[in-house]
């Protein structure tokens, strides 16, 4: 994808859209009006303040002619968020990565109803860092070790990381302990995670997902368990422990799901991505970076 022609603002990316293949409106601005009708007043008035502009950074006028397949970008208005009461805790910052020590219930990066209140949004703003991009993420609900690149040279090199499975990720979980579960055990699984729909599933077929599941500590009738996930599916570890008979504490989509209010923290996901270790790219040397963080038994 080119490089946006518009930097990034409080934090944020602008929207890059995409004229139609079919269909005809006398202007790009007819276009944006019938697509995003309850915008009507932003769009005219960015228009109007030269902040649409085209895929060469040439301001949308009101009587710029309607394109097929032509882009056009501009800043979106964030939706209107409470702050999530929790910090982020930086363990370590060089000219290449920011590895953060992410809290419960903060998003990874903007989507939804989480845009400002994401991890990637606070850190551009508060460390002037408008380059700054993940490597991988975490579920919102899940804390422990995030990381991103500071540059866009070196994204690709850390992010690769990950794609090639080049990085040893090991979580922790609370749950329930079960006495007669055989531990530790490897699971393989196929999981699928269609758009749209907020549980991921196991179905039949070759596995394309893969756990090691490890005991820890039992404290009466609860237990610590050590996550090695050597894929990373949406939810995996999730549904891998949930297919066991032991759901992470706190985990209202596995097995049911069930509502909490966006605002309530009082229950956290007990998962934790406890540590993140890899052969850096740039200098070959081991890098390994471990959480602070620690989770809260059942009471």
């Amino acid at each position: 994808m080119p490089d946006a022609p518009l930097p990034v603002r409080n934090g944020l990316n602008p929207t890059r859209l995409r004229m139609p293949d079919v269909g005809t409106w006398p202007t790009v601005l007819e276009y944006l009006v019938a697509r995003f009708p309850h915008d009507e007043i932003r769009l005219r008035e960015k228009v109007a303040k030269r902040e649409v502009v085209d895929e060469h950074g040439l301001p949308i006028t009101e009587s710029t002619p309607f394109a097929h397949r032509r882009f056009v970008y501009l800043y979106r208005d964030p939706p209107v968020e409470n702050r999530v009461p929790f910090e982020i805790e930086i363990l370590h910052r060089d000219e290449n990565l920011v590895i953060i020590d992410k809290p419960h219930f903060l998003a990874s990066t903007p989507r939804g109803a989480y845009v400002a209140e994401s991890a990637l949004v606070r850190l551009r703003r508060d460390l002037d860092l408008p380059e700054l991009t993940p490597a991988h993420r975490l579920d919102r609900l899940t804390a422990g070790v995030l990381i991103f690149t500071v540059r866009r040279e070196v994204r690709r090199d850390y992010q690769s990381l990950f794609d090639q499975r080049r990085v040893t990720k090991e979580y922790e979980a609370v749950a329930r302990y079960d006495p007669d579960l055989v531990l530790p055990t490897t699971i393989r699984s196929r999981i699928v995670k269609e758009r749209g729909v907020l549980k991921a599933y196991e179905v039949d077929g070759p596995a394309n997902s893969e756990s090691r599941i490890e005991l820890v500590e039992v404290r009466g009738d609860s237990a610590r368990y050590r996550l090695l996930p050597h894929t990373g599916k949406t939810h995996q570890l999730r549904v891998h422990m949930s297919s066991l008979g032991i759901p992470i504490f706190g985990d209202n989509f596995y097995p049911d799901f069930y509502d909490v209010a966006a605002e309530d923290y009082s229950v956290p996901l007990r998962l934790l991505a406890r540590s993140a270790e890899f052969l850096d790219p740039r200098s070959g040397a081991l890098r390994r970076f471990v959480s602070k963080r620690s989770l809260d038994w059942p009471t």
